[in-house]
C-alpha cells in the first residue's frame, strides 16, 4: 500500500520548499552587494609609550611620609559558628533629655 499525501498538503509542502529556495537564492545573489556596502573596521590605533618618572620617588615630600601602623588580628578570632544567624540584639540605653 503506497504512502498518499492529500493533494493539498502536497501543495502546501511544496510551496514551504519553493519559499526557502527564494530566500536562499536572494541571500546567494544579494551577499556580495551586501558585503560590499559594510565600511572596512577603522585602523587600530598604536599603544603610546609609558614612561615612569621614579625621580618622584627622590622628593623629600615623599620621604617624609610614615607608613601605616600595623593592623592587630582580632582578639575574638575570624568569623561566626553560623555566619548566617542574625546578630543578637544590643539594648542601647536612651538618654534623658537635659533640664
Amino acid at each position: 500500500m503506497p504512502l498518499s499525501v492529500p493533494q493539498e498538503k502536497k501543495q502546501q509542502y511544496l510551496a514551504f520548499i519553493l519559499l526557502i529556495l527564494i530566500v536562499i537564492g536572494a541571500f546567494w545573489f544579494l551577499w556580495p552587494k551586501i558585503k560590499s556596502n559594510i565600511p572596512p573596521p577603522p585602523p587600530i590605533p598604536e599603544a603610546k609609550k609609558i614612561e615612569i618618572n621614579f625621580g618622584v620617588l627622590t622628593n623629600t615630600a615623599i620621604k617624609e611620609l610614615t607608613p601605616f601602623e600595623e593592623i592587630s588580628p582580632l582578639k575574638e578570632g575570624i568569623g561566626r559558628e553560623n555566619p548566617f544567624s542574625p546578630y543578637p540584639k544590643i539594648e542601647i540605653p536612651k538618654s534623658e533629655p537635659e533640664s
